[in-house]
Parts: C-alpha cells; structure tokens; sequence
C-alpha cells in the first residue's frame, strides 16, 4: 500500500477509516487503543534518539516493528497478527537482559540517565495502551496474543530502564517510604 495523499478531509465530522474500508467514530474503543499504541511507538521513537547499549537499541527497533504490526492488527477488526513467537521474543529479551542485573530489594522510581527515564514514560504508555485494549476486549474479539505482548512490554521497558542506567554508571533511584 502506497500512501499518496495524506489529508483526505475524510476525518472532518469525527470519524475515521478502519483497515477494512468500515469507518467508526474517533472517540471509539477501537480508536483510543490504535491511538495509544501509536503513542507508545513514538515514546521508544523518542528512546531511539538517545545514546543506548547496542542490545536494547536492537530490541527496541524490533519492538517498534511489532507494535506497527499490534496496530495494522487493530486496523483490520478480526486480525491477528501478534502471535505467540512474538510474546516468546520479548520474555526472552526480558530474561537475558534481568539476568545481568542485581536483584531488587526494593522499588524502583523512574530516572537515572535520560534514556533509562524515557523508558519508563514508554512503560507507563504502555499500560495505558494495556488498559484500554483489555476495555476493547471486553465488547470486541482480539488478537489472542495482544494483550500477553503489551504486558510483557511493560516489563521489559522497566528493565531496559534499569539496563540503561547500569550501562551509564547510574545507580537505580530507590523508593524511600516516608521521605
């Protein structure tokens, strides 16, 4: 699919075309989600601009990729293209790069190095992205591996935070109760 034109003036009256050729309103279930999703994209776009280990530099390209797929998946109703080898992809990244960090005693708030701080804004984007497709989920079939892959996305932008700040010298900034 070749995009030519960009402004249709389709949208102007509040809906929106689905993959499918359907159109629904922009305030729709199915619309947050594809919108959150994107947004999620453009928080490790902005991940991407930064210095990072090689490692999580090619996880996270790959990861951009995977949720352009979850969004063309919520573009066609009916679709699923987030399978199973995608979630085992992130468990595993997520287990290689926990492995090679010092277990934690204690919670975690979000900072250290610029990049490891952008990776827990991309985080929290990510549950927000998690919410609202367990609300689509609720009134619309989904993907079987969509959700599953959101979770674990979460997860691992918290270590890749944790990676990033270790690979930078930086300490992990620890909760302090009552401080």
């Amino acid at each position: 699919m070749r995009l030519t034109k960009i402004s249709t003036k389709t949208g102007d009256e509040g809906s929106t075309g689905l993959g499918d050729g359907s159109r629904v309103g922009k305030e729709s279930l199915r619309i947050e989600v594809i919108g959150n999703v994107d947004e999620l994209n453009s928080a490790i776009g902005l991940i991407l601009s930064e210095p990072l280990p090689e490692a999580v530099r090619i996880c996270l390209e790959t990861i951009q990729h995977d949720l352009f797929e979850l969004g063309a998946e919520l573009c066609l109703p009916g679709e699923a293209r987030i399978g199973e080898s995608h979630v085992a992809r992130l468990e595993d990244r997520l287990e290689r790069m926990n492995s090679t960090l010092p277990h934690l005693a204690e919670f975690v708030l979000p900072g250290g190095a610029r990049a490891a701080a952008l990776c827990h804004v991309a985080r929290t984007v990510a549950r927000s992205a998690e919410r609202s497709l367990v609300g689509l989920s609720r009134v619309e079939a989904i993907g079987p591996n969509s959700l599953k892959y959101l979770n674990r996305l979460s997860d691992l932008l918290f270590v890749a935070a944790r990676a990033i700040n270790r690979s930078e010298g930086c300490p992990d900034v620890l909760w302090k109760p009552g401080s």
